[in-house]
């Protein structure tokens, strides 16, 4: 392999695994309003879940080209084992096998949204549950193991996505947050 072409599959797998880390995050955050009720100024509830598909899939499919990418590169030498089985490579086992177990938690959970409509609304959402083991486990990773994760704009993005993903996640766990931005109306009972 040409070196021009093992140096773009590297920055490709790099790049590709902050913008999964993006728009994961964005994902969660998204999630996490979806289930609150409450719209963002100017978007419907309908648009917002939209969104918050879109930003999931949108991810998940970079994080394939991520794992692509690196599997194909010759300096990262990633066996396919490596993406089946955590903690069994070469270079920083827990951290790859941390991204690892991540990757494993988002096809179970990609896979029950796909298939949503035939598995119910009872087992998608505990499934989902799995959304929030995955995205640290993914930061964790990537904090780990990433060659950008010494580096101050890593650094500050990857406090960002935390502060606020914690933020929200803090919010989800607060009593009130179901009862809030669910305004219903009532249906009128007839009296016939």
């Amino acid at each position: 392999m040409s070196a021009a072409l093992s140096s773009a599959l590297w920055y490709l797998g790099r790049g590709t695994g902050v913008g999964a880390l993006l728009l994961l995050t964005l994902s969660v955050c998204l999630g996490i309003l979806t289930k609150s009720g409450r719209r963002l100024p100017g978007m419907s509830r309908f648009a917002l879940t939209d969104l918050h598909r879109t930003a999931s899939l949108t991810g998940s499919g970079l994080l394939v080209v991520h794992i692509v990418s690196l599997f194909f590169d010759p300096y990262s030498q990633l066996r396919l084992l490596d993406f089946l089985i955590p903690f069994q490579g070469s270079y920083r086992p827990i951290f790859l096998g941390l991204g690892t177990l991540a990757l494993d938690l988002l096809v179970l959970v990609v896979g029950t949204s796909l298939l949503r409509h035939r598995l119910g609304p009872r087992v998608f959402r505990a499934v989902h549950w799995f959304t929030y083991a995955l995205w640290p486990l993914a930061l964790l990773h990537g904090l780990g193991i990433g060659t950008d994760a010494a580096s101050t704009w890593f650094t500050a993005l990857a406090a960002g996505c935390a502060g606020l993903v914690a933020m929200l996640g803090a919010w989800r766990l607060m009593p009130a947050f179901a009862q809030r931005g669910r305004s219903r109306i009532p249906r009128e009972v007839s009296t016939r």
